[in-house]
């Protein structure tokens, strides 16, 4: 998601960031290059065009000159350019306060609403809301059948009705739910391949009937410009609320997400980046500005963090990490923590400062980590709980049983190693450095970081002594 598209511009602003001193011809050699990276991105020229002439006017203006790092300040105004471009309004919901509140998904056919409707059925579900779903696409075939699997999968109510036309769908659906206290119905309304008026006549008709308090467009984001015009094409027929985008971690440009809300005016709500019903979230412009300047982002990566850790969970790793203990059963609870957190590559992104060591970590995938969880399950409970048990012979079978090799064994025994003495200086109440991150990217079982300016300086200086 934005991968392409946040390389190119951490590269245009690279420059700049450092500098002392910033003259027009600097400004403006860097503003091309965010020009450029942005209309590889697929955004919308005339989105690009006027994004560059706000950041160019601001960054040349007296409060940047006078600053001590007007580098950094440019680098500050493309931050906060970009927030105002993805929509700086909250993208939270409206609720009713006499339920049930009704959210209604529009959108083509293949823009992934009906799966959309099932992956916000479950995120309001864990925030507490009792949700409902109608099934409303009465023209795709098997659209009511993947409805109600998917709300067999999240444990919520599907209402349909084969026999039923959409408006009668939807009002059936709505007082079925308000007779069960269900406090949000969400309708799964059809689609059609292009914008029709057949298909805007049944939206308005449906609309009416239900009286939503919430219109969504359900948008894929990898169509790119195409995006942006069924957007205008919606919003011109029927008006929406908000935007759900769907499909970004198929889209490492970025560019419908950065040109729907400017071109059309409402903000985007939610963003799909997985294809598990857990990968829709809310949209934050603000974090997601800081992600793709290299940022990070600290909010969404506590608030998976608290998702992940169960509360008994967290108790007692404080208490362990305050009494220095570190078991191979830690280590296993801590690196499910983290696989419920989502994809390793995503969650180090949100570190902020990590930046380019990421290049270091470009062979760490599922498949290391997997091998990581493989060599712990080898061990015996008595191994798990008591690591320095561990000698040659134990290691060799722990490698055997595991498909790996002895060294990746003692790779494994390191880290724990490692780790445990970090947990006993932060319950000490010392700030550890984590190993690595002096000399480069952190170490990470099985990966293989790129030597550092400092080990390859070290590695000179030995060779040239031994010369002498």
């Amino acid at each position: 998601m934005f991968d392409a598209l946040s390389e190119n511009l951490q590269s245009a602003l690279g420059d700049l960031r450092g500098r002392g001193v910033l003259d027009e011809e600097a400004i403006s050699r860097a503003m091309r290059e965010v020009r450029l990276a942005l209309l590889e991105a697929d955004v919308n020229f005339g989105v690009v065009k006027e994004f560059v002439a706000q950041v160019r006017e601001r960054a040349l203006g007296e409060d940047v000159r006078k600053s001590l790092t007007p580098g950094q300040q440019v680098v500050k105004i493309v931050h906060e350019e970009l927030t105002e471009l993805l929509g700086s309004s909250d993208s939270r919901l409206a609720f009713s306060q006499r339920p049930p509140t009704t959210i209604l998904l529009a959108g083509l056919q293949g823009s992934g609403k009906t799966t959309a409707a099932g992956k916000l059925a479950l995120l309001l579900q864990n925030e507490g809301k009792k949700p409902a779903l109608v099934a409303a696409d009465l023209q795709r075939p098997a659209a009511i059948d993947q409805l109600v699997q998917l709300g067999a999968q999240v444990g919520v109510p599907v209402y349909a009705d084969e026999r039923s036309d959409p408006v009668n769908a939807v009002r059936d659906g709505i007082e079925s739910a308000r007779a069960e206290e269900r406090d949000v119905v969400i309708l799964d309304t059809a689609g059609r391949l292009h914008v029709d008026e057949e298909l805007m006549k049944e939206l308005a008709a449906v609309r009416r009937e239900a009286k939503p308090t919430n219109v969504l467009l359900v948008l894929d984001a990898m169509t790119g410009q195409e995006a942006v015009n069924v957007a205008q094409a919606f919003q011109e027929q029927i008006d929406f609320d908000g935007v759900v985008l769907t499909k970004l971690d198929g889209d490492a440009r970025g560019g419908a997400a950065l040109s729907v809300r400017a071109v059309t005016g409402r903000p985007i709500k939610l963003a799909s980046a997985g294809e598990k019903l857990a990968d829709l979230d809310w949209f934050h412009p603000d974090r997601m500005a800081s992600r793709i300047l290299g940022m990070g982002d600290v909010l969404t990566l506590i608030e998976r963090a608290e998702s992940a850790i169960e509360e008994d969970e967290k108790e007692e790793l404080e208490r362990r990490m305050m009494k220095g203990e570190f078991t191979f059963d830690d280590f296993l609870s801590s690196y499910k923590m983290i696989r419920r957190m989502g994809p390793l590559q995503g969650v180090l992104k949100m570190i902020p400062g990590l930046g380019k060591q990421l290049e270091g970590l470009d062979q760490v995938d599922e498949s290391q980590l997997k091998r990581v969880e493989a060599v712990i399950l080898s061990m015996t409970p008595h191994e798990r709980r008591v690591p320095h048990v561990i000698d040659a012979s134990r290691r060799k079978r722990i490698a055997a049983g595991s498909g790996t090799t002895v060294e990746h064994v003692n790779q494994l025994l390191e880290a724990r190693k490692q780790m445990a003495k970090m947990m006993k200086l932060v319950g000490s109440g010392k700030m550890p450095q984590l190993p690595g991150m002096a000399a480069g990217a952190p170490t990470i079982v099985g990966s293989k970081p790129k030597p550092s300016a400092t080990r390859k300086a070290s590695s000179k200086r030995k060779k040239k002594k031994a010369r002498r």
